[in-house]
């Protein structure tokens, strides 16, 4: 077991190591739609990538609306595993809606081992979700 500090310290760390093995400045926040975001994740159980949806419910059930419409086209042409959830609760029990791209490997960001596998997950995973995105944008946008 690791005390709190051990694992916020692993954290830092596996972020700042990522961020120097894959020196390139991500979408993210920065999609210029009002609460659409793309996130990595990686706890001690998993690591995905996600475009998530936070705005309120109009707003969200709109955008949400036109992801759905393109979505045989993300999966055929980007990323054949994203996985759409409409209603996705965070662990705080906020609500949004989130499509996702799960590693299926068991890794953990305590194991230094498995750091090299997410890494290199996020790096083929999320330029996937940002191609589809800068393409699709003006649809998504609308």
């Amino acid at each position: 077991m690791f005390s709190k500090e051990e694992s916020r310290k692993l954290r830092e760390d596996f972020w700042i190591s990522f961020g120097k093995s894959f020196q390139r400045k991500w979408i993210l926040y920065n999609t210029k739609i009002k609460g659409l975001s793309f996130k990595f994740y990686f706890d001690t159980k998993k690591a995905f990538v996600s475009l998530d949806l936070e705005d309120d419910l109009e707003n969200r059930i709109n955008c949400w609306e036109k992801l759905e419409a393109l979505k045989s086209i993300l999966q055929s042409e980007y990323l054949p595993d994203a996985i759409y959830e409409e209603e996705y609760y965070l662990d705080n029990g906020k609500e949004i809606s989130r499509i996702y791209v799960p590693l299926e490997e068991k890794v953990s960001i305590h194991n230094k081992n498995s750091w090299q596998i997410v890494m290199e997950f996020f790096n083929q995973t999320m330029p996937k979700f940002e191609a589809f995105f800068e393409e699709y944008r003006d649809i998504i946008k609308s």
